[in-house]
């Protein structure tokens, strides 16, 4: 039987600027196999405007760390070969990557070049606040750095629909381009008027030209890295129906276990539904209707009531097309979208998304490892390994839902007789100390469970029915189970028998279906 697949955003917007993060990744590889994580997602591979930037700053879409360009020949994150060893090391050890694109924008240009322009008003787009004027913009991509290897297309304002700032005048504004069939594309969002614009030099996907260079580029570096799959960034500011186009060439390029997720910043859970029908469900979606919800109930404290948590959620109503996560890059606290879980609801939310039948979890590399910058946060990995562990070995099987309290919740996994010792009963509360009396099966009938958290140090003893009473400290989590080896009532159990550390192994280290 397939274990459960877990994904890790292998990185934070603070990541340090070492250029090592790709050997961090070859050694960390066998220790994230171990806890169950076999997919990674890493962050932009392509030379970036400088190489502290993140990889969101895109310049050359064929530099991955190769060419002498932006003050360096890595990225922030290392030379092209280190990637590639980081990728096959990944692949050895059973784990798949997925490949952060970013489509929207290109900046750093090589050159400037004079076009007409019309300026419009940031908050509505398609307002007029100008009549045509001539720029001096930021648009032309000759890369002197790398010349015509793989690709000896040049970009030039043509190529473009937008950019921000006028290099004559030293001013920025929202500067669509005036020419002939220069328009915002209109099959994108609609917030401001029309959200096709976004930052930098704004890539036109009407141009016949510029769509077939994307393909191209996109087999190109799928065939160049061997991954998994991709992480499309940004893509309501994209053409929805190039979307389609690219994701359904890298099918056909890759076949169709090739993976590819969505950035579809959007909480309106219709308009996701809206989108994965555009794109013909060719790609899933991150869940950021869950995540507001998480935040929410993080900053609600008891007054949240727990039993909405999936209320108008994308992995409530598509289930098969949801990508859940608790935060990322964007979400961290002082970045662009931020939105951070609270920490004391972070182990609940992580419960949430990674204990249930429904949606393909990302753990963030953030929380478990921790942020770095000005304001560091320490990260959970203590508190989060547990829950991988019951993820890939207990949470399996039927899911029966005890969600009949609003500061009490609880689920039970029944398990499945592939594989052994699984199943497993959840309690969250995000008020005082709770407890819920569910049913595990009477096959069960004289097990003893424990916490595997450690929140909660008592064994229960499941009744002869198929219940018991699983308690749960206040604004906590506990996660119950049967340990790794039969124990009487009372009986000590040592804390490496608990979940998935038989002696000699780690859990998850077994090669995954």
């Amino acid at each position: 039987m397939k274990r459960n697949h877990t994904i890790m955003q292998f990185f934070e917007w603070h990541v340090e600027p070492d250029g090592k993060h790709w050997n961090r990744l070859s050694e960390l590889a066998p220790e994230l196999k171990a806890v169950g994580i076999d997919a990674v997602w890493v962050p932009p591979v392509t030379k970036a405007i400088t190489n502290n930037d993140t990889g969101y700053g895109v310049y050359d879409l064929y530099d991955l760390g190769e060419f002498d360009q932006k003050g360096s020949v890595r990225t922030k994150y290392g030379t092209k070969d280190e990637l590639v060893k980081a990728i096959a090391t990944c692949q050895q050890n059973g784990i798949l990557v997925y490949v952060d694109l970013v489509m929207n924008h290109k900046a750093g240009a090589d050159e400037t070049e004079r076009f007409e322009v019309i300026e419009v008003d940031p908050n509505n787009r398609t307002e007029e606040i100008s009549e045509p004027f001539e720029i001096e913009g930021w648009t032309k991509f000759t890369f002197p750095g790398r010349g015509n290897t793989y690709s000896p297309f040049k970009w030039n304002w043509k190529h473009f629909n937008g950019t921000d700032y006028d290099n004559k005048e030293g001013r920025n504004g929202i500067f669509r381009i005036h020419a002939e069939n220069k328009q915002w594309a209109e099959n994108v969002d609609d917030e401001f008027g029309n959200y096709d614009y976004l930052m930098f030099a704004n890539i036109d996907y009407s141009h016949l030209d510029v769509r077939q260079e994307m393909l191209e580029w996109g087999k190109w570096l799928v065939d160049t890295l061997q991954c998994g799959g991709y992480r499309l960034d940004a893509i309501k500011h994209i053409n929805h129906d190039f979307v389609r186009e690219f994701a359904t060439a890298m099918k056909k390029k890759r076949g169709e276990d090739f993976y590819i997720v969505g950035e579809f910043w959007k909480d309106e859970l219709q308009a996701c539904q809206e989108f994965l029908n555009t794109v013909d469900y060719k790609i899933d979606l991150f869940d950021v209707s869950l995540h507001y919800k998480l935040y929410e109930a993080s900053h609600a404290g008891n007054s949240f009531d727990l039993t909405t948590i999936f209320h108008d959620t994308l992995v409530g109503s598509h289930p098969l097309n949801a990508v859940t996560f608790v935060d990322n890059h964007d979400s961290q606290p002082n970045e662009a979208l931020e939105s951070w879980v609270e920490d004391w609801f972070k182990p609940s939310a992580y419960a949430l998304i990674l204990l249930r039948k429904d949606g393909y979890p990302v753990v963030f590399y953030g929380d478990y490892y921790g942020i770095g910058g000005e304001h560091p946060i320490e990260g959970k990995k203590d508190q989060l390994d547990p829950l991988l562990c019951a993820r890939y070995n207990k949470a399996y099987g039927e899911q029966e839902d005890y969600f009949d309290h609003p500061n009490t919740i609880g689920w039970v996994r029944l398990g499945v007789p592939e594989i052994e010792r699984s199943g497993c009963a959840v309690v969250i509360s995000n008020g005082d100390n709770g407890e819920k009396r569910m049913n595990v099966g009477e096959d069960r009938a004289g097990e003893v469970w424990v916490d595997l958290t450690g929140n909660r140090e008592e064994q229960i003893t499941i009744e002869e029915d198929g219940f018991a009473v699983f308690p749960v400290n206040g604004g906590s989590v506990s996660v119950w189970a049967q340990p790794d080896v039969d124990i009487e009532p009372g009986e000590e159990i040592p804390a490496d028998l608990i979940c998935g550390q038989q002696e000699g192994e780690h859990f998850g280290l077994e090669e995954q279906a």
